[in-house]
């Protein structure tokens, strides 16, 4: 098998160092050209998408090769997601030959090409899965112990099971919504401070969290658990996600379940899903784990990711957004193959489009929280905007960008961009 992941590897369509879709990366996507075109199946290449129907439509990929007829001409990508890890490597270097700068057939093949190669100003990126389920985790080590330093006790900020078990919650897949969405301000129950009895109204203290997410191809039977050891052999890739979140409306509804109306409006995720296959040269370890995890928890091989992610606030009278936290998916306590062995230990079963969320991903530093609860304080200490303003939570008319790559030799493996704009509640 070749390594599609080699820095020397070059495709004949030019594609800058800073991009994030060099053929190193290849990530999948579901787009339409038209709002009255068909979904299909593509993968990005610099400034282009590879429309891979046409490609299987010669021949050159999908269904010959897999046995699954039309597998790239589909509204999602759950069916191929469900071939497997075998199918996923062959097709994704088999697109990585046909790109490369030393081979004729598509390089040199003026219809098919003009055919395949579409511009991403072209086309409109949809949902790239039909997700079933969805899970959050609350996975951040720096994040848990922010939130109880406010809340609680500083000196307990963690609860007694938070270093045993990956701490998570099933959300609600009906409203998780691709990049470029609008978020309506969502409205519920809240009780002042001042006041013996709860109002209703529009969330005052709407905020963003910074995560990622992992797709699950092949899943498992019920009272079948998923090893740790064999979770990776599961997961598809990844995306970024902003889970957004009415703090709120949380504080007066999740006692004693957990969130609810708080986090069930809006999840919003990048379009491009990038793969384990393209992550790999940038795996690595992650945070020590004190106490040692039980067994089914114990992972032999390092499952972070040497992610970069940044946030980016907009409001209506700025020309341009301005970065507001800087992190790493690195900073994670709990991996994606302990989200998911934890996730189906009880023998819960998984099926392929199933989204994992990492929960709000929070470094070190002050600028590197994850979320405007944690970077004013709870609102103590607002942030300066260019434009004179101060945000302690997101306004009408701001729009928030989250971004991700990792950086290689050369090159990067990046996830472009989530992105949603905050319009005024409904009447």
């Amino acid at each position: 098998m070749i390594n599609t992941t080699d820095p020397s590897i070059k495709s004949f369509i030019p594609v800058s160092p800073k991009s994030h879709f060099p053929i190193q990366n290849l990530p999948f996507g579901v787009f339409r050209k038209g709002k009255e075109a068909e979904p299909r199946v593509g993968v990005a290449i610099g400034e282009y998408v590879l429309d891979l129907s046409v490609l299987e439509n010669n021949k050159l990929v999908g269904g010959p090769l897999l046995g699954s007829p039309d597998i790239f001409l589909r509204s999602s990508l759950n069916d191929f997601m469900a071939l497997g890890r075998q199918a996923w490597t062959k097709t994704r270097a088999t697109i990585s030959h046909l790109l490369r700068e030393e081979v004729p057939t598509l390089r040199d093949n003026a219809v098919l090409r003009d055919q395949a190669l579409l511009s991403m100003e072209e086309v409109e990126m949809l949902l790239p899965v039909a997700i079933g389920d969805y899970t959050d985790f609350y996975s951040s080590k720096q994040h848990a112990t922010n939130v109880g330093s406010m809340f609680r006790d500083p000196e307990n900020a963690l609860l007694p099971n938070w270093l045993w078990l990956p701490i998570g919650y099933h959300g609600r897949a009906s409203s998780v919504i691709p990049s470029g969405a609008d978020i309506f301000r969502p409205k519920g129950q809240t009780k002042p401070n001042d006041s013996l009895a709860p109002v209703f109204g529009p969330c005052r203290l709407l905020d963003f969290e910074l995560e990622m997410g992992f797709f699950i191809g092949p899943g498992n039977q019920v009272g079948n658990p998923i090893s740790v050891q064999d979770s990776s052999a599961h997961i598809f890739g990844m995306v970024l996600v902003n889970d957004w979140s009415a703090r709120d409306i949380q504080k007066w509804e999740y006692v004693p379940l957990g969130p609810f109306l708080a986090k069930n409006f809006a999840t919003s995720i990048s379009p491009w899903v990038v793969t384990l296959d393209a992550l790999e040269p940038f795996r690595c370890a992650g945070p020590e784990q004190t106490p040692e995890p039980l067994s089914y928890l114990k992972t032999l091989n390092e499952w972070s990711y040497d992610i970069l992610l940044e946030v980016l606030l907009q409001s209506e009278k700025m020309e341009k957004p301005q970065r507001i936290c800087k992190s790493n998916f690195k900073y994670m306590y709990w991996n994606i193959c302990q989200q998911l062995a934890h996730h189906t230990i009880t023998g819960c079963n998984v099926r392929p489009g199933d989204l994992m969320a990492s929960g709000t991903i929070s470094g070190p530093t002050p600028d590197s929280f994850g979320s405007l609860l944690e970077l004013t304080w709870k609102g103590t200490k607002p942030i300066k905007l260019t434009s004179g303003e101060e945000r302690k939570f997101l306004q009408d008319g701001d729009t928030v960008i989250m971004t991700g790559w990792c950086q290689g030799e050369k090159y990067r493996v990046g996830f472009g961009e989530v992105k949603g704009k905050i319009l005024p509640a409904i009447d």
